[in-house]
């Protein structure tokens, strides 16, 4: 069946509750309402000429009537540049190493721990030179040790090799980083479940989430640190299978490609305390 959306007056109160967090952290972070508003009208304005099948819902007055936008707004947001997205280089970089390091069999070990690795080793060894130079040739490999040394993400040992240190690379601790995979993980999550939502039949994504409430302090640190270590555990393991795919080959120039993203997320806060009985 295809797609059938949601009635919108059905869609305010989890729009409301959705949100919530987003508009938290933009008071906090002093984005103002019009600001929003502007952003948000040149979406409406974007989104809905991209959904268009033909020129005839690309007109101004097709486009008015979808999004509420005057025809006047109209002309003055088609005359606004538009951003251009890029992928900040730590990421394209730093992630793709780091995977590869957690991933390939040479670097890391069954349980997906990081091998320590020479510095350099003759060709077809496992080495940090390697590691990087198979992920591009245009950044010395020298430059990314001397940044990751100084950084804590990696230590030489007396023994000369170097250790990764997994918990010291976290691209949130970069901000352009964190604020990509800020982006992209909640676009991703929020496409899979408006998909899932809109859909007539079998939901195309898995969107599942475990939750209890009423925990006592102690068994929700447990629960929350089984959590992180279960989610460890999947991801290297995706990761190791995404590696050995991509080894067996990568689509030809001009084949189809698809794009995956697996995110997996774990939250807690404190409840409200109950009023006591009596």
């Amino acid at each position: 069946m295809p797609p059938s959306p949601p009635p919108a007056d059905t869609l305010l109160r989890p729009l409301r509750r959705l949100l919530r967090p987003l508009v938290r952290l933009l008071i906090r972070a002093g984005f103002t309402f019009p600001v929003l508003a502007e952003l948000l009208r040149g979406l409406y304005v974007e989104v809905a000429a991209s959904m268009a099948e033909d020129a005839r819902g690309r007109t101004d007055s097709r486009l008015s009537l979808l999004t509420g936008v005057h025809r006047k707004e109209l002309r003055r947001l088609r005359e606004t540049p538009r951003e251009v997205e890029e992928v900040p280089a730590v990421v394209t970089l730093g992630s793709q190493v780091i995977a590869r390091w957690l991933g390939l069999p040479g670097y890391a070990d069954a349980e997906g721990r990081p091998l320590p690795l020479p510095r350099s080793a003759p060709a077809g060894e496992p080495s940090f030179d390697a590691l990087v130079a198979s992920v591009t040739t245009d950044v010395r490999p020298r430059a990314v040790l001397d940044g990751w040394l100084e950084g804590g993400v990696v230590t030489a040992g007396p023994d000369e090799r170097l250790r990764l240190n997994v918990a010291a690379y976290l691209p949130s601790e970069d901000l352009e980083g964190r604020l990509f995979y800020f982006a992209r993980n909640l676009h991703d999550h929020i496409a899979a479940a408006g998909a899932n939502i809109s859909a007539g039949g079998m939901p195309p994504f898995f969107d599942r989430s475990l939750h209890y409430d009423r925990l006592p302090p102690e068994a929700a640190a447990r629960l929350e640190a089984a959590g992180r270590d279960g989610a460890q555990r999947l991801l290297l393991e995706m990761n190791r299978l995404a590696l050995s795919l991509l080894e067996a080959g990568e689509a030809g120039p001009g084949e189809p490609t698809r794009r995956v993203n697996l995110g997996i997320y774990l939250y807690a806060e404190d409840e409200p305390r109950a009023a006591p009985e009596g």
